[in-house]
């Protein structure tokens, strides 16, 4: 541990002698970067917003999906403010989405072409010849799935996303087709193990290890940055945590400071970090320290896409930008044994939830149902004896997912796994995938107020209400599934297409052509 210390102690300081270098033309340049920023700003703005998602354009109440504070998003709270770099355009600025509802779809037929902007690739008025630069070129590409998307036009797959479980079942297939076809992602090469390029796999924050290690032989990765629509930050949080951070030492700045200088190094190395000023590049952390990380690269916070388990809105989650991404434990590094549970007839218990006793949530959830004589409601803090968790959850019709001392929990993904209804108790949550599912078709959603009703509110459900919501879980369940290799529309294609739908959402200009 102490030799990688004085690695990241040696990388830091050739890290700053970069930044000293560049500085020295600051005064230089700094000219241009005011006739670029006049540029733009006279320019025109397109907007482009593709999903009819609640938490895209406004929408709360009975929702069911979006920023999660109990069962509504307040309509009056600001989620988004676009960003006004010179370097890139952020096309999410309008009032509702371009794409339709399936319910507009049905009243209004298949969107055309002509709805959706378009970005002239052929011509300019200033010469009809001009020479396009590889980054025109790709964002062509990138408008074209878009108008793609936006058509309508039928396809075929051996997987036909349907049903209320997706806020537009069509829209999202085609997207997703859009994705395999088009999307390439550069990972940067730079740095070592365990911190870069390596992360946990049996663990709660196994999805960091899991999606670097995906990422790497994936067909989406390329070897040539100038292809690439999307560039990925390979460093694990976690790791972070385990190799550079001194237990009990409270002192964050090491860490800080390893994730600044890595950035720092890949964008003195390359130019694709400055051309956008990170607005094309992501990086993925489920610890729960990942957003505090993230804050002390000014730009990756506030341009770049921060694919999170901790996607808590009052910690600066951004679900116009930011993706939120499901915790998954697998204790064996796999989902062996996880998957699968008895049929609904034979789920003898209510409810059940067992877990720690922190965060706001739980005190309260344990002094209205812990321990209780009602054996239809097993509630407990601390397993009693003799009894199972995993069998627990497959033995209860629902399983109670509160939030901690963060929002997220591997308790939702491990309900879908088992069959078990999940009852979702958080405030400020972003629920992942939420852009494409509508979770109310498959959980259930209850404000915090609403605890002390919890049996009432569940014993309020039919019979035939359940068995749609335990029935509509078990289809959801193959979008949060672990495979290796990855399999499609599993949760590492999942994470993947919400990337691709916030890069959708921009356009990088290329500062050569605005300079010209």
């Amino acid at each position: 541990m102490w030799e990688w210390r004085r690695r990241v102690a040696g990388w830091r300081s050739a890290a700053a002698e970069a930044s000293f270098s560049s500085l020295r033309h600051l005064w230089f340049m700094m000219p241009l970067f005011l006739v670029a920023g006049l540029v733009v700003f006279s320019g025109p703005r397109n907007s482009f917003l593709l999903f009819a998602s609640p938490f895209l354009h406004g929408g709360g109440g009975d929702s069911g999906g979006g920023v999660f504070n109990g069962s509504s998003t307040p309509p009056s709270q600001e989620i988004f403010r676009p960003n006004n770099s010179s370097t890139h355009e952020n096309l999410t600025s309008i009032p509702r989405p371009l794409l339709p509802t399936e319910h507009e779809e049905t009243q209004n037929g298949t969107s055309s072409s002509s709805s959706s902007p378009t970005v002239d690739v052929g011509t300019t008025s200033s010469s009809s010849s001009r020479r396009y630069s590889k980054l025109e070129i790709l964002e062509a590409g990138l408008a074209r799935s878009r108008a793609s998307i936006l058509r309508g036009n039928p396809t075929k797959d051996d997987f036909i996303p349907n049903g209320p479980m997706y806020w537009n079942a069509s829209a999202f297939h085609r997207s997703y087709l859009e994705m395999e076809k088009t999307l390439k992602v550069y990972v940067y090469q730079e740095g070592d193990p365990p911190v870069f390029h390596f992360g946990p796999c049996k663990h709660t924050y196994a999805i960091e290890g899991y999606f670097i290690q995906a990422m790497d032989v994936s067909p989406f990765k390329t070897s040539d940055p100038n292809q690439a629509h999307l560039f990925f930050l390979p460093f694990s949080v976690t790791m972070l945590t385990e190799v550079i951070y001194v237990p009990e030492s409270h002192d964050w700045s090491l860490m800080k400071n390893t994730a600044f200088d890595y950035v720092n190094v890949v964008a003195h190395k390359y130019p694709f970090w400055n051309r956008s000023l990170g607005a094309d590049h992501f990086m993925l952390a489920c610890h729960d320290w990942g957003p505090e990380i993230s804050f002390a690269i000014p730009n990756l916070h506030n341009n770049s896409i921060r694919a999170l388990c901790n996607a808590n809105t009052s910690e600066r989650f951004d679900p116009k930008r930011d993706v939120s991404i499901p915790e998954i434990h697998l204790p064996l590094g796999t989902t062996a044994g996880l998957l699968g549970g008895p049929s609904p007839s034979k789920r003898t218990v209510l409810v059940f939830y067992s877990g720690g006793l922190h965060g706001p949530i739980r005190p309260i959830l344990m002094k209205h149902w812990e321990n209780k004589t009602d054996e239809d409601v097993q509630i407990h803090s601390y397993l009693p004896d003799g009894l199972s968790y995993y069998g627990m959850m497959r033995k209860s019709k629902y399983c109670i997912c509160p939030s901690g001392y963060e929002v997220a929990s591997p308790r939702m993904v491990e309900a879908l796994y088992m069959g078990c209804v999940p009852v979702l108790i958080k405030e400020g949550y972003v629920i992942p995938f939420s852009d494409v599912l509508n979770w109310k078709a498959f959980a259930v959603i209850i404000p915090v107020g609403d605890i002390p009703n919890l049996k009432k509110i569940l014993t309020g459900i039919s019979q035939r209400e359940y068995l749609r919501l335990q029935m509509r879980g078990v289809k959801m369940r193959r979008h949060f599934e672990i495979n290796n290799p990855p399999k499609r529309y599993d949760v590492f294609h999942m994470i993947l297409h919400s990337i691709w739908l916030r890069r959708l959402n921009i356009r990088v200009r290329d500062d050569v052509h605005h300079l010209s």
